[in-house]
């Protein structure tokens, strides 16, 4: 049976450029879906598809076992989105903004007013609250955001990049609402550049690069396909860069990585703390001074670089494409950044935000 998400085959095209080329996908009920990926890999235009914001070239979908492409006004009823970008009216109090999401979703003004005022103090913005929308920081507006794709609790949410741009105390704040709503039977398709939050938040993992799903499985189970752990040696004389890449290549899985500039060399290895302890020793042996030793697992990097090649940080194509092709999301184009009953009676300026990303 197929999960709360669900997707099979999806292709999208813009121009030239294969935003989605296949894209299989199954999120069960209650449940958290981590998409990583590089930036231009087809992470929000798989969400958009999935959230009726773009019509799929070919391909099928379900969300909260309502097809996506047959009944989309149904799709956005069961759903709560917090797209990439902050999409907030800025000439409303961040108060105002979030007691209009809750109308919208067809709440009583004081059940609105209230549901704000909670949310407001869960995302620090309090202090704010009546203060017009235009005056936050950027930070704070992409907070307002996220407390507004949360007014209501639906059944299915995405969130695409959720926590970029917040501070490690706000990011953490966010992550604990997850937590709840996800306990509560909530499931969440998470789309995020960073390992540890999908580490810490998903419980299954899609990596996803040009288009297509290259690697699935639990984070562990991808830093597993990344070599395991990795002891990291920073030696305090670089005359000593050869003598420790040697001494780290007899206990290594791999290559060593040598940075020069830093005197840090990086190897995978295998046995944990006490695979380290035997690497200090050998080192010490040997007349080597380190400056810093440790056992790291697999980061972000390591992940993407094995899987794809390349880094994280890369131009988001497939981002450009969208806008070169002026966001040519067909007839279901109109649902808001924050999808559910109402959100076709969003504003133009809202919709040009939407398309402008």
């Amino acid at each position: 049976m197929p999960g709360a998400i669900y997707a099979e085959g999806l292709v999208k095209t813009f121009g030239d450029v294969r935003a989605l080329d296949g894209v299989d996908l199954d999120v069960p009920e209650g449940t958290v879906l981590g998409l990583l990926g590089p930036n231009g890999a087809g992470k929000t235009t798989a969400v958009r598809c999935l959230t009726t914001l773009l019509t799929p070239d070919s391909g099928k979908a379900t969300v909260a076992g309502i097809d996506v492409l047959k009944h989309p006004n149904e799709v956005r009823r069961s759903i709560g989105l917090s797209g990439q970008f902050a999409a907030v009216d800025e000439y409303l109090t961040g108060r105002e903004n979030l007691q209009m999401v809750g109308q919208l979703y067809q709440m009583k003004a004081k059940e609105a007013k209230e549901r704000a005022g909670e949310l407001l103090d869960r995302f620090n913005l309090a202090d704010a609250a009546d203060r017009p929308s235009k005056t936050y920081s950027g930070g704070m507006r992409r907070r307002l955001d996220l407390a507004a794709a949360l007014v209501v609790s639906p059944p299915v949410m995405f969130m695409d990049e959720p926590t970029t741009g917040l501070d490690p105390r706000n990011r953490q704040g966010l992550w604990e609402v997850i937590q709840e709503l996800v306990a509560g039977g909530t499931t969440l398709l998470l789309t995020t550049q960073y390992l540890e939050e999908a580490d810490h938040l998903a419980h299954d993992i899609c990596v996803v690069d040009h288009g297509r799903v290259i690697a699935r499985g639990t984070s562990d189970q991808l830093k597993a396909r990344t070599g395991g752990e990795r002891v990291e040696v920073v030696v305090h004389d670089r005359g000593h860069i050869a003598t420790a890449s040697e001494v780290l290549r007899g206990f290594g899985k791999g290559e060593v990585a040598v940075a020069e500039h830093t005197r840090k060399m990086t190897v995978p290895v295998t046995g944990g703390a006490k695979l380290l302890a035997e690497v200090i020793r050998e080192l010490d042996a040997r007349g080597i001074e380190i400056d810093d030793i440790g056992l790291r697992r697999p980061t972000l990097d390591d992940v993407f670089i094995s899987l794809t090649g390349h880094a994280a940080e890369l131009p988001d194509a497939g981002a450009d494409a969208e806008a070169e092709a002026g966001a040519d999301a067909g007839p279901h184009a109109d649902a808001g950044p924050h999808a559910g009953p109402g959100s076709g009676a969003d504003t133009g300026s809202q919709r040009k935000k939407e398309a402008d990303k």
